[in-house]
């Protein structure tokens, strides 16, 4: 496959940017989006040109790291993660623009590695249960409700990778924070920080810059883990509840 990148370069959080046009030539199908990329920075590199720098770790759809928005679509036009994207998703001769993720609580840091520590502070203000210290109890001591465990498993899939802030139009982070208040707050290991959890995530997610929800649904769509957008009426609950009593 021969293909046209025009891809986002910038040097970085204080300078601007713009798309650049790049060529390459000799892509399998069966290659991944990211070593279609590889290729083209083998190709930079060679030439004496600086390569582009996108952000990457495990390359199996489990740690969240890749971030690329491609021809518009948060991951690309496929539901999964940007590295788990094969290339057969694309015909010959096609024009690709790629991006990283546009939030203002996503500043660029390089090309296509945006920096996205608010989602780390996140699940600093909350997303943790108290536990006593020692061996690990019994696995059956403290009994969970099929369906509560299948909710939490649903939800403990989210990777933070920030595709539903970079899909939503107005860049909330909903999706993502009711995902780590739900997954916790329905087993009875979260229960004594429920209220208290709900309330800080959701006030360090406001702190963070993030828009404001409207329930567009974009950010369900885009999730390459299929967290479902019930989540966020859920939390929405939970956090009217934890205010009413005042935590």
């Amino acid at each position: 496959m021969r293909l046209t990148l025009r891809v986002w370069r910038q040097k970085n959080a204080g300078t601007e940017g713009a798309m650049s046009p790049y060529e390459v030539d000799g892509i399998s199908p069966d290659m991944s989006f990211l070593e279609m990329l590889d290729v083209l920075n083998e190709q930079l590199i060679l030439s004496g040109e600086e390569p582009v720098a996108f952000d990457h770790d495990c390359r199996e759809g489990i740690c969240g790291a890749c971030s690329l928005v491609i021809n518009g679509e948060a991951h690309g036009p496929e539901r999964t993660t940007t590295c788990q994207l094969r290339m057969r998703s694309f015909q010959d001769g096609d024009t690709l623009d790629i991006e990283p993720w546009r939030a203002s609580a996503f500043p660029v840091i390089k090309d296509l590695v945006v920096d996205r520590s608010a989602f780390d502070r996140i699940i600093q203000a909350g997303g943790y249960i108290t536990a006593p210290t020692g061996s690990a109890p019994e696995a059956h001591a403290t009994p969970v409700p099929k369906p509560d465990a299948d909710f939490a498993f649903e939800h403990a899939e989210c990777i933070g990778c920030g595709a539903c802030v970079a899909a939503c139009p107005n860049g909330a982070a909903m999706l993502f924070t009711s995902a780590k208040v739900n997954h916790l707050g329905v087993l009875p290991q979260g229960a004594p920080e429920r209220a208290s959890r709900v309330l800080d995530m959701v006030s360090q997610m406001d702190e963070e810059g993030f828009g404001g929800c409207t329930l567009t649904g974009e950010c369900a769509t885009a999730c390459p883990k299929g967290i479902p957008l019930f989540s966020i009426t859920k939390m929405n609950r939970e956090f009217v509840q934890a205010a009413r009593k005042g935590r």
